[in-house]
């Protein structure tokens, strides 16, 4: 409520008496007109409102008062004079204006305080009335519940009513000011009640989402996490709004149990939920207020989107891991947290050896060493001996990489020290998962050592190490995990095959591939179901070559089509070209029969295809091999048919491919060659002697 305005000095004025006369003399016939009419030109007008004079007239209230009249009666109102002929009109005009005749003693007050000019008089004293009806009416509306301030608004509009001074409206101004209080210290008290209402409903929201969050708990212990993950939202939607940070904890752990169900069922679009919602805690938690909470969620939000990442082809989701864990690395630094800094280092290793395994050279695959390697610093063998163990078998991974890529066996050999290293720390009894990812990853690092070294014996070694790893991961427990195993298993069995010439593991190696395809699906990741279909292809390809099974070769084609449906052309063009002539080969043995002609067609196209990679700026000795098996199968083509195209075009793929032997310096195959072409040019010539 505004304060009180000033006192206001009322500044009286004294009537002479012979105009005190002649405005007696003007109130009576004021009311006769009232009484019996008059032709006065002033206009009158229904209620209160103020009546328009006419041209050259004067303004009046509605029941006629001139100007002059009420600036008089106001003056008499003022000086305290009062007679009969006062009172009359006082109580004509006041009913008139639907007003007490003190309220209207009381707007003459005002009128008189704010020295309103007189040709506003009638206008301001209108709208003063008007205002005093409209409060009343107002005041009568009000229906308080609280009976005292019920009470002070009645003795308010008693007084309002009857105001007849300064007085009266100050004191009912102080009634209302009193009512106004006592509603104020209500609402002060209710709204008290109310924020305990809420701080107590608050708490019990909290209570109730700490008990939602432990039925989560329950579900992590048995290994349920989508049932984890359920609990854990639901705990986390019946937070107050305002409990953001909470909520960030809570929404953290939602993505933590969808990463785990994610990571170990192969569940993507878990992956992918965990992903948005870490995204959301980093919201919720920005870095500028809780800088290391926000660096742990950019580790998580990382390993989610490492993990995505190696399932898909590319490398967008890797690219932002590593983004991720570099992120981390700015807020938990190596003297801040070491041995967190340690870990963030090691995930970073992880994520740079996926990339480097998709990309071409070695930067990435150096900097996952080096990242190892610093991890490596802090995590030592005597201070975190399972850490050191953890990080010393992701190490081997990055060299066992990096050793494919580079001549000799050096970095290979460290791989496997790696690995072997680790295994003194982890048992199966300790870790079983973790210790059968080290057998897996040490029969990786043999198995590259195997394909370098003559004999068997490191072939061996890797089988044996995967069949361990196998009884640690099991398709139950970890589904994809299983299936990686199990392809490498089949890979180890067919180089074991080959070099013993054994149907055998061959056999075996198939029933490896096919068994990590029943986890290894197009949709959960289809760059690994393509390599995949891609190496069970090979196998069956030689099992349909030793035992002259069609049958297999049949499947073989079958499983090389799945895979180049899938398979990465442009970021592998040669492995994607080496596919496509191994397709040929295939059909081209399938194609020799008399009636094999489709498959002789089918196997030009795929070798003409592997050939759009395969160039001769590219690979050229590959792609002279490439354009003599070509002409194999343009001759037997050109032999069941009685054209010589195809034979024509043998002939030039035969001279193109011996052109780059000789470019090569490859010598002791110009017997070969001429004998070759001779039998082709001899058909040629036979066929155009037989059409002239």
């Amino acid at each position: 409520m505004a304060e009180p305005e000033p006192e206001i000095q009322v500044k009286r004025r004294r009537i002479a008496p012979k105009a005190l006369i002649r405005f007696k003399e003007r109130i009576r016939e004021l009311i006769q007109r009232m009484r019996g009419g008059s032709d006065d030109p002033v206009q009158k007008a229904i209620g209160s409102g103020i009546a328009q004079a006419a041209p050259g007239g004067t303004a009046s209230v509605t029941i006629g008062w001139t100007p002059e009249c009420l600036r008089q009666l106001g003056l008499m109102v003022v000086e305290q004079r009062r007679d009969a002929e006062r009172e009359k009109a006082l109580k004509d005009l006041g009913e008139q204006l639907q007003v007490s005749t003190e309220a209207l003693v009381g707007f003459f007050g005002i009128l008189n305080v704010n020295e309103v000019p007189p040709e506003k008089l009638a206008h301001t004293l209108a709208e003063i009335a008007q205002r005093h009806r409209d409060l009343i009416y107002r005041l009568d509306s009000l229906d308080p519940e609280d009976p005292a301030i019920s009470a002070l608004i009645d003795e308010a509009r008693g007084v309002i009513e009857r105001a007849d001074s300064d007085a009266a409206y100050d004191r009912a101004d102080r009634l209302l000011g009193e009512a106004e209080a006592l509603d104020l210290q209500a609402i002060q008290r209710a709204e008290a009640l109310a924020q305990e209402a809420q701080a107590a409903a608050n708490r019990r929201r909290i209570n109730a989402a700490s008990t939602r969050l432990e039925r989560g708990e329950l579900s992590l212990t048995r290994l349920d996490y989508l049932q984890a993950a359920l609990h854990v939202k639901a705990a986390a939607d019946q937070l107050p709004a305002e409990e953001d940070v909470l909520r960030a904890n809570y929404l953290g752990r939602y993505a933590n149990a969808l990463y785990r169900h994610g990571d170990e069922k192969g569940d993507n679009a878990a992956l992918l939920q965990a992903i948005r919602e870490y995204r959301q805690v980093l919201h919720l938690c920005p870095r500028a207020r809780v800088p290391l909470e926000w660096a742990r969620t950019q580790t998580n939000l990382g390993t989610a989107l490492a993990t995505l990442g190696a399932r898909e082809s590319g490398t967008a989701r890797l690219e932002e891991a590593v983004a991720a864990y570099r992120a981390a690395l700015t807020e938990v630094t190596r003297e801040r947290g070491p041995l967190e800094w340690a870990g963030i280092q090691n995930n970073l290793g992880n994520a740079l050896t996926k990339l480097g395994e998709r990309e071409n050279g070695t930067v990435r695959l150096e900097e996952a060493v080096a990242s190892f390697g610093a991890a490596l610093t802090e995590r030592t063998h005597e201070r975190e001996p399972l850490a050191w163990a953890m990080t010393q078998n992701n190490l081997g991974n990055a060299l066992t990489k990096l050793g494919e890529r580079e001549n000799g066996t050096a970095r290979l050999e460290e791989a496997v020290a790696a690995h072997r290293a680790a295994l003194t720390i982890v048992t199966r009894e300790l870790g079983p998962l973790m210790w059968a990812g080290t057998q897996n990853n040490l029969g990786n690092a043999l198995l590259r050592l195997g394909q370098r070294e003559s004999g068997t014996a490191r072939l061996e070694e890797s089988a044996a190490a995967y069949r361990a790893a196998l009884t640690g991961y099991t398709r139950e427990r970890v589904p994809l995990i299983w299936a990686v195993t199990q392809h490498n298993l089949g890979t180890a069995l067919a180089l074991l095959g080959e070099r013993e010439k054994s149907t055998a593991r061959l056999e075996e190696a198939v029933d490896a591939y096919r068994a990590a395809l029943t986890e290894r699906t197009h949709e959960r990741g289809p760059l690994d179901w393509a390599m995949t279909q891609r190496d069970l292809a090979n196998v069956l390809a030689q099992l349909g070559e030793q035992k002259n099974d069609a049958a297999r070769l049949e499947e073989a084609v079958v499983a090389y089509r799945a895979a180049l449906t899938e398979y990465p052309h442009e970021r592998d063009p040669l492995d994607w070209a080496m596919t496509q002539r191994n397709l040929g080969d295939v059909l081209a043995r399938l194609g020799e029969p008399e009636n094999g002609a489709a498959q002789l067609q089918e196997a030009v196209v795929a070798y003409r295809a592997a050939l759009t990679e395969c160039t001769r700026e590219r690979a050229p000795r590959l792609w002279a091999d490439t354009q003599i098996i070509l002409a194999l199968a343009l001759k037997r083509l050109g032999e069941r048919e009685n054209g010589t195209a195809h034979l024509e075009e043998a002939v030039e793929a035969i001279q193109l491919a011996r052109s780059e032997y000789h470019n090569a310096g490859v010598v002791g195959f110009d017997a070969e060659f001429d004998e070759l072409l001779s039998a082709i040019v001899q058909m040629i010539d036979e066929r155009r002697r037989m059409t002239e």
